[in-house]
């Protein structure tokens, strides 16, 4: 469902009443830097990012708001459009409530406020032309780690006033059906590919880590998600190599990939994430593929993952029905 309306926009920016909890500005990532140990970083649920992002006509890359848990409470300084996707919460609009998932008039003066995410844990909040901070090495997102990107390089504080983007553009009113609306459950199956190290597990243990239900502990951000099991892993034995620690999960340094699988001291699989350090020395056992990372990212503490093995083939054939999926999203949101 699509309508139009035109108008002059002046100059918008937010002003924050109330932060929440952990709000950042993030865009789709800084690729290439890895090198350097700058990390990918950008938004943790990559669809709800870009939903948001059509649903105010604006490019997938346009920066949002991230928020997790709680979002922050705002007040918009001229008319805009605002779009909610991503974990499930109660919006408001000066006390009335309004839909996720849909784009939004809003006025000079009026005032957003949230609820706390009943299903899943990181929404996104969109505006015609996008959040306006600088570029940095190529992307507006926030690497609060290492202190650049997004909002002065930190998560939003109270007082702050963040600018959004110019734009001339029609402002068009768009909503995406339910039926293409990612869903946010307390229990997802996250396909990994077995390697690079697993061969220092046993076999036994290896077979848990594909086969056991893993429960996610609070300990839980963009760097990684720790999850905890009923049973300790158990390493072959092995001479360690000169430059690795003693600790059997330790080997000489080695670089990350995004969705990395860690076993740090043999009891508690970290999956890595966004803004995880690009290299080290704990041996990747697994790596989640690309298809199920958004699923991860919305798993809120106390909620549970299958790590189920799968192929490099099967692990392309994902991505592929991924890109297929994204691509009728766009095709339903494009206008």
């Amino acid at each position: 469902m699509h309508t139009i309306q035109t108008y002059w926009r002046p100059s918008v920016a937010l002003h924050i009443d109330e932060p929440g909890l952990q709000s950042t500005i993030q865009d789709l990532g800084r690729p290439g830097h890895y090198n350097v140990g700058i990390p990918f970083g950008g938004a943790m649920d990559t669809l709800s990012h870009e939903i948001a992002n059509l649903l105010v006509g604006n490019d997938r890359e346009a920066a949002t708001i991230e928020s997790t848990y709680t979002a922050p409470k705002f007040t918009v300084t001229a008319p805009t459009v605002m779009a909610v996707a991503g974990a499930t919460m109660d919006i408001s609009v000066n006390g009335s409530a309004v839909p996720q998932w849909s784009a939004i008039t809003l006025e000079e003066g009026d005032v957003v406020s949230c609820g706390f995410a009943s299903a899943g844990t990181r929404t996104y909040f969109a505006f015609a032309g996008g959040v306006d901070v600088p570029v940095v090495l190529g992307s507006r997102s926030t690497y609060s780690l290492g202190k650049i990107g997004g909002f002065h390089g930190r998560p939003l504080a109270a007082g702050d006033t963040v600018p959004i983007r110019p734009t001339d553009q029609r402002a068009v009113y768009r909503n995406l059906h339910d039926d293409l609306r990612p869903r946010f459950t307390r229990a997802v199956t996250a396909r990994v590919v077995v390697g690079l190290y697993a061969h220092l597990l046993t076999t036994d243990s290896v077979d848990m880590l594909t086969s056991a239900e893993w429960k996610l502990t609070p300990v839980a951000d963009r760097t990684g998600l720790r999850f905890n099991g009923d049973e300790k892993f158990e390493f072959e034995e092995r001479e360690q190599p000169f430059g690795a620690g003693s600790d059997p999960s330790n080997i000489v340094d080695a670089g990350y990939a995004v969705g990395s699988i860690q076993i740090p001291g043999g009891n508690q699989p970290i999956v890595l994430h966004r803004d995880a350090v690009s290299a080290g020395g704990y041996a990747m056992v697994a790596t989640v593929i690309s298809a199920d990372m958004n699923a991860l990212a919305q798993l809120a503490p106390g909620s549970t993952a299958v790590f189920e093995a799968t192929s490099i083939d099967q692990a392309l054939t994902a991505r592929a029905d991924s890109s297929r999926r994204r691509a009728r999203i766009h095709e339903a949101l494009s206008f």
